[in-house]
């Protein structure tokens, strides 16, 4: 839209000088005049030696130059072109580039839009071409065939469309808006002076380094300042910067002294300390007084690079009380010599030999033309700001003789005598490229340079203003050094310390964001809960964290949980493993005693063949225990349950199975049925040891056949850690196994009970009642620590409970007899045995 209107308005300038023109306002016979210097080619430069107006009207009028101040940064300027032209036709640079070449220019004063499109006009021959009705003639050697300038982008657009529109180019160096870039609309746009894009880039990292967060920004009613504001504001959200106020600074007038004075109050309003100010310097310089009548002070600002370093604005009484400033701008490239060279340019008055060439009309005012003597005689100051400009002028003359080299062929001595057209002179520009002070000069696609730019800083030493580069800016790649300890920051307190422009001060790590209004800069803090984290990514939401992992309140990160199992060599484990290998020694050794004494009468009454049973039951259920160290595998998980369950059941039916038989002998003989002596005589002991032992395994089978127990992880028990276990633990089939042991327990004990006062050969009721009451404790202190903790603890607690009562039914059933055996061989006789027997019977009686 904006292009759209740029080429409106030329239009509608061209049609208002039609109009002046044909009611006699304009000379035509004084074009091609001002400031002129004959060669066999020539070069117009476009330079303000005046601060000019747009008279007020709804069409763009030309207004004379002469009526507004003096711009010395324009004389500078104009002086650049005029000393690299003598250096190329003296041949005194650092090669002859044109050597047999005079190179002419012909300069304009265009201290206005309207003034840049009528120096643009008459480059192009408008007035001559248009009432000759031929297309203008570029063969002459006075016409043009390149343009130097305009100095600023409000007044660049027209003139690029028109040049554009036959080809001929212009090289800006101050020119910086982007949308020049585009070659669709200013085919023929060059310039010395970075893009806005690289000073917009600019911008947002020095806001980034310092952390700048919350800004106020403000640009001038030109398409140099709107077009600054619209992309840095567009950019800012990606970098997290909150645009907190947005003014545009208009044109001065008395109808806009209320508006700049709310664009004061909007600033101090939002409490900001940093402003952004994407301005020219001809209109910042009639807002400035206005901050300084509010008594704005200690803020930050950052200048682009039209008034950041321009003695225009450091001028205006009472600036050094605003704060600091720090600014982007042109970087400040060394040649040798060229200061001292322009400096005495600039003060050099024409001699007869120089006025000869040299044509100068002052009564030209149509083409806006100056008589320069009396300007070099006011010894106007030459500041740094002016010396980066001015290099930037000398590099675009050079461009256009190094493009004007390559198209006559002057590399071998002596250029070609020949005609040359603007769009030839055009494609070669495009290929230029040559050093220049340890540089390299030469255009992008787009036309622009590839430099980048200096970071400076505003130093007052009481009412003197100097300025001082505290940093650099390269866009490719993009990159940013700043000093801040040479920044002189002007606040209260250390004035070493870089001020903070914040809307909310930064969260505690694991501290999520919550917005308070539209700014994702202004928020609250809130710690983010266990099992999340706060991602950088992402301030505002506490993520979760995945299932193997873990997170304390107010985390950024999640951690590893710890995965509690059983190791084999953890010193628990290896105590227990030294556990289980007395109990298997116990077993086995005993089984082998019992073996070879099977025939006695002590290994008869422990169950004769049966106890041989009971002890491979309990080995089997002691090597259960080997299942609950290291990592769960599918077998140990369907085997180390059910082998325990079977195994003591076994052992306790036989005991059951004994107790009842030693009961029934030594109690109930004269009162046992007939039955019971065909269940005692067809093995009828046997089969019921068989039959408990089979329920139990069907049991089992069944319960791991309808719920495998699988390797599990437990990740609700802890928050940091992974329990690693068996599922279906706590099953119905569990539980009914642990209820038919409990109850086969009970008859166990029960039985055992009535043979308390049996003869002590055969009076097992202490002993199997002790056994039976440290193999429930024992449960019973698994399953009270199982409930509160999960850890390897817990499964060597498991591993002790299953020891534990294989130990306490071998120590209660079966030591007392190895210890008759092996230690009272006396007492295992039948001598001894029957004597107790009769002992018993007499007390009966």
């Amino acid at each position: 839209m904006h292009l759209q209107t740029g080429t409106f308005v030329a239009i509608l300038s061209t049609t208002n000088l039609v109009l002046q023109l044909v009611r006699g306002e304009l000379d035509r016979s004084s074009h091609g005049q001002g400031m002129q210097l004959h060669g066999n080619f020539s070069i117009a430069g476009f330079f303000p030696l005046h601060y000019g107006y747009e008279p007020d009207g709804r069409l763009p009028a030309l207004a004379l130059c002469k009526d507004g101040d003096l711009n010395k940064h324009g004389f500078h300027l104009l002086h650049a072109m005029k000393l690299a032209v003598e250096e190329i036709n003296s041949n005194t640079g650092a090669q002859s580039l044109l050597p047999g070449v005079m190179l002419g220019y012909q300069m304009y004063d265009t201290c206005s839009e309207s003034a840049s499109i009528l120096a643009s006009l008459d480059v192009l021959d408008y007035w001559s071409s248009s009432a000759s009705g031929t297309e203008p003639d570029f063969s002459t050697s006075q016409r043009p065939l390149a343009v130097i300038g305009p100095d600023s982008s409000s007044k660049s657009f027209t003139p690029a469309t028109l040049l554009g529109a036959y080809l001929v180019p212009q090289v800006s160096y101050e020119a910086s808006n982007e949308m020049l870039s585009n070659k669709i609309f200013y085919p023929a746009f060059f310039r010395t002076i970075p893009s806005d894009k690289n000073q917009v880039a600019a911008m947002i990292q020095l806001l980034v380094r310092f952390n700048w967060t919350w800004v106020a920004l403000l640009g001038s009613d030109n398409s140099y300042g709107l077009e600054g504001m619209r992309s840095l504001s567009q950019q800012a959200p990606d970098h997290h910067i909150c645009i907190a106020y947005q003014g545009v600074i208009p044109e001065y007038t008395r109808d806009t002294v209320a508006l700049m004075r709310n664009i004061v109050d909007g600033i101090l309003m939002t409490k900001v300390t940093t402003i952004v100010v994407f301005s020219s310097k001809s209109k910042l310089s009639k807002f400035m007084p206005f901050v300084i009548e509010r008594n704005v002070t200690e803020k930050v600002w950052i200048g682009t690079e039209d008034w950041s370093q321009s003695s225009l604005i450091a001028g205006i009484p009472g600036i050094h009380t605003i704060g600091t400033v720090i600014g982007v701008a042109i970087k400040y490239t060394v040649i040798p010599g060229f200061v001292e060279r322009l400096a005495e340019a600039s003060l050099q008055r024409s001699n007869e030999e120089n006025a000869s060439t040299v044509t100068v009309n002052p009564n030209n005012t149509c083409l806006q033309s100056r008589e320069l003597y009396s300007l070099a005689e006011m010894n106007l100051p030459l500041d740094n700001y002016d010396i980066a400009s001015a290099v930037n002028v000398y590099k675009a003359v050079y461009a256009v003789a190094h493009a004007l080299h390559q198209l006559l062929r002057c590399g071998s001595g002596e250029c070609q005598r020949k005609r040359v057209y603007p769009w030839e002179l055009l494609s070669r520009l495009k290929q230029v490229q040559f050093p220049m002070a340890n540089a390299s000069v030469y255009f992008d696609s787009n036309g622009d340079p590839p430099t980048g730019y200096d970071i400076i800083s505003w130093v007052w030493r009481g009412a003197k203003w100097s300025v001082r580069v505290v940093g650099s800016f390269s866009p490719t790649p993009i990159s940013l050094t700043v000093d801040a300890d040479a920044v002189e920051w002007h606040i209260s307190g250390d004035s070493r310390s870089v001020p903070q422009s914040i809307c909310s001060p930064p969260c505690e790590p694991g501290h999520k964001r919550l917005l308070t209004g539209q700014h994702e800069c202004c928020f609250d803090c809130q710690a983010c809960a266990e099992a999340t984290f706060l991602n950088e990514s992402d301030p505002t939401t506490c993520q979760t964290c995945l299932p193997e992992e873990w997170a304390p309140k107010s985390s950024q990160r999640c951690l590893k949980r710890t995965r509690l199992l059983l190791e084999w060599d953890h010193p628990m484990s290896v105590a227990l493993l030294f556990f289980l290998v007395c109990c298997l020694l116990m077993t086995s050794s005993s089984a082998v005693i019992l073996l070879l004494n099977i025939n006695t009468p002590v290994a008869k009454s422990a169950g004769g063949r049966t106890c041989l049973l009971m002890l491979a039951a309990l080995t089997a259920a002691a090597m259960s225990s080997l299942c609950h160290f290291g990592q769960p595998s599918p077998l140990a998980c369907m085997l180390k349950q059910p082998l325990f369950t079977f195994s003591f059941t076994v052992c306790l039916a036989c005991i059951a199975v004994r107790s009842l038989q030693v009961v029934c002998i030594f109690k109930f003989a004269s009162r046992l049925p007939p039955a019971y002596d065909r269940w005692a005589k067809n093995h009828g002991p046997e089969a019921t040891i068989f039959i408990a032992s089979a329920a139990i395994l069907c049991v089992s089978v069944l319960r791991v056949a309808v719920g495998p127990p699988q390797p599990s992880q437990d990740l609700d028990f802890y928050t940091d850690s992974i329990v690693l276990e068996c599922s279906n633990t706590l099953s119905p089939g569990s539980f009914v196994e642990l209820c038919y042991v409990s109850l086969l327990s009970a008859v166990c004990f029960v039985f055992s009970y009535m043979g308390k006062d049996l003869p002590a050969n055969y009076n097992e009721a202490k002993c199997v009642t002790f056994s039976l009451m440290v193999y429930m404790i024992s449960w019973i202190s698994f399953f009270t620590v199982y409930l509160i903790s999960r850890g390897p603890f817990t499964m060597a607690a498991y591993v002790c409970a299953t020891l534990v009562s294989v130990l306490a039914f071998f120590g209660g059933y079966f030591l007392p007899k190895i210890y008759i055996i092996v230690l009272k061989p006396h007492m295992n006789t039948t001598a001894h045995f029957q004597n107790c027997i009769q002992m018993y019977t007499m007390s009966k009686q």
